[in-house]
């Protein structure tokens, strides 16, 4: 970038698939932007059923990326709708969609010094073990700070609603508002 540019305007780039963590994010990452008068960069990253293997290999997945893609952008634009409620954030909004894992996806998209991603930071308890992945590779791949967000305390108690439901459980009464 030459001298000419002028001074780039602050991003806050925001993980975004769609799960309760993501939504969480992408509501402390617009918080973010307006603290920081930065633009903010809603991410989605999608990889085709399989893997990029599997579709190296498949002769038919050419037809189908645009099938692909445009279901991605059908997601995007849902989670941007439920976040935002089809107004405006109150900054500028960038939204995007790559084609790849969610995590290299992320981390080259926000790949200036003056950047801030922020992502979900997975569940607690046993089931870390099995999520959080894109919230390390993040943190052990990004060139600017990574804002990891913890999950909203109504995520567990709606987990813990659907196991009740699932095992028809009877709720206990003292714990009812």
């Amino acid at each position: 970038m030459s001298d000419d540019d002028g001074p780039q305007v602050p991003r806050v780039v925001v993980g975004v698939s769609g799960s309760l963590g993501s939504v969480t994010a992408l509501y402390r990452g617009t918080a973010e932007a307006r603290r920081r008068g930065a633009e903010l960069w809603p991410v989605l990253a999608w990889e085709p059923p399989g893997g990029e293997l599997a579709a190296r290999r498949s002769p038919a997945s050419d037809l189908m990326v645009d099938e692909w893609l445009r279901l991605a952008r059908r997601q995007l634009a849902a989670v941007l709708n439920d976040v935002f409620g089809g107004g405006e954030p109150g900054v500028p909004l960038h939204a995007l969609i790559v084609r790849g894992t969610p995590g290299r996806a992320l981390v080259e998209t926000a790949c200036r010094e003056d950047d801030l991603l922020v992502v979900g930071a997975g569940r607690r308890g046993w089931h870390r073990a099995f999520s959080g992945w894109v919230t390390r590779y993040c943190l052990a791949h990004a060139t600017c700070p990574v804002l990891a967000v913890p999950p909203s305390p109504l995520e567990s108690e709606l987990a813990s609603v659907h196991r009740r439901n699932t095992w028809r459980l009877r709720m206990d009464p003292r714990h009812v508002l």
